[in-house]
């Protein structure tokens, strides 16, 4: 019933009378399908997903740290010259020799023709020995294994982890943040629209008094200032309806971006009040626990303390195997090895003191985290302590505005039958029900800050999700501007 009577008042002060095709356009939007449209098209939870996703991928790419890493090269070079021996120089002192050999006598003369016929063409060849052709190329691979870093490896796994950690803690922040901006932004359109309609009834009412005060002007039963009087509320009563108008209107606008669908969209779930909620002592310790700021604070303290070991391990020995071949070879040498494998080690010495500051500097880093996330942890401690409190405010002033909200219409309903019998002025009756509007504009407000509250206390203690859940208990209180 209630669902009924807020989607008719919704109707009445979105579209009005006459435009039935422009209702039609408008769609009713309960929290629960708001929060589900929020959370589903909002940008902002897209980008948290996309950062998400980010996270987990340089998750998978620091396991691949711990696997062999394997090429395929290959290359084609052009050098200066052929590789190789040069045994040109010695062909001379070769000549002479085999000349003193053939002169010696020790040769017989008849066989001196044809040792000399074999002799000129090996005396006249190139004595340059070609190891290496000076155009080559090869196909080949090489493989490492890092065996040992330090301990390198195992902390930029154990980062990755929390900085994916880190990405989803950052989604919850962004979750929590815009159920609370949704809540703002959903009821206080629900808000602005009865406030029109409070501001359309009292236009409406002050016009019939205006009409009242004019034909008993014209009859001489009304003073000419008091109609002056009706004249001036009625001016105002219409400027205050255009301001809760407009404002009704940039309030939607700003709903359609939080959902991310245009403008058409009119809720219809009212604002609550809750009769009692949860001590402090359970949203401290639910802060203490689920907050996702603090979660993010304390993966910061633990990503610095990886810190700390990626900069230690620079001071520890680090080991490799290793291993290539060649597939294909084009004019290498055969002295050249086909495949070779081995193991090394590097040990840094010294370098300057640079190790040494970058650890000190990684310490101070982590220490410094530390305090932070203590005073990150007092600081939320508080806040939630300071929302706490305003919500049962909230829920006070709504007791005593109700109490006003009783007097204030017992008072008109007497000043309305007070004039009917001639016993009191147009302007008190005016002002009664002017009064009554006043009251009702502050409990909606009043319901609207609770509300609002009552979300950044759920957004505090990281349960924003739950806010459905308390506008469905036993004890919420529908708030509309018609009803107690």
């Amino acid at each position: 019933m209630k669902s009924a009577i807020w989607i008719a008042l919704a109707a009445a002060v979105f579209v009005p009378a006459g435009t039935a095709s422009a209702q039609q356009t408008k769609r009713t939007l309960s929290l629960d399908e708001a929060i589900a449209v929020t959370l589903t098209e909002n940008p902002a939870m897209k980008a948290a997903a996309y950062e998400e996703r980010a996270a987990m991928q340089q998750r998978r790419a620091a396991i691949g740290l711990r696997m062999p890493q394997i090429n395929v090269t290959g290359a084609y070079a052009y050098l200066g010259k052929d590789i190789g021996f040069d045994f040109n120089e010695m062909k001379g002192p070769a000549k002479e020799i085999a000349g003193q050999v053939l002169g010696s006598g020790l040769v017989p003369p008849e066989l001196i023709p044809s040792i000399q016929g074999l002799l000129n063409p090996l005396m006249n060849a190139d004595w340059f020995l070609k190891v290496q052709d000076r155009s080559l190329g090869f196909v080949g691979g090489e493989v490492t294994l890092p065996i040992w870093m330090g301990g390198k490896i195992n902390a930029a796994n154990r980062a990755a982890k929390i900085n994916e950690r880190t990405a989803a803690a950052e989604g919850d922040q962004t979750r929590n943040a815009l159920v609370s901006e949704l809540v703002e932004r959903y009821f206080g359109l629900s808000l602005a629209m009865q406030v029109v309609e409070v501001r359309r009834q009292v236009v409406e009412g002050v016009r019939k008094h205006l009409q009242d005060a004019i034909a008993l002007e014209q009859n001489g039963m009304l003073a000419q200032s008091e109609l002056y009087y009706v004249r001036f509320k009625m001016a105002e009563a219409e400027r205050e309806l255009a301001d809760a108008q407009l404002k009704m209107q940039t309030v939607s606008s700003a709903l359609s971006n939080t959902l991310g669908q245009p403008n058409d969209c009119l809720p219809v779930t009212a604002m609550f009040l809750l009769e009692r909620i949860e001590d402090l002592a359970y949203w401290q310790q639910l802060a203490a626990a689920r907050n996702p700021l603090l979660n993010q604070v304390s993966l910061k303290r633990q990503l610095a303390e990886e810190g700390v070991r990626v900069q230690r391990a620079d001071f520890l020995p680090q080991v490799a195997a290793m291993g290539g071949g060649s597939f294909y070879n084009y004019q290498v040498a055969g002295l050249v090895p086909r495949w070779a494998v081995g193991v090394g080690v590097n040990i840094k010495i010294f370098d300057g003191l640079n190790r040494e500051y970058k650890y000190s500097a990684a310490k101070q880093t982590a220490r410094r985290v530390g305090e932070l996330q203590n005073k990150a942890g007092r600081d939320i401690a508080v806040l939630v302590e300071q929302l706490y409190n305003q919500l049962l405010n909230y829920r006070n002033q709504m007791v005593s505005i109700d109490a006003s909200l009783a007097f204030a219409e017992e008072y008109l309903r007497m000043k309305n039958a007070a004039f009917l019998e001639g016993m009191s002025s147009s302007t008190d009756l005016i002002d009664a029900e002017l009064n009554l509007a006043k009251v009702r504009a502050e409990r909606l407000e009043a319901a609207y800050n609770y509300d609002l509250g009552l979300a950044r206390l759920l957004e505090a203690a990281g349960i924003s999700d739950e806010f459905p859940a308390y506008a469905r208990r036993a004890d919420a209180r529908a708030i509309l501007f018609d009803q107690k």
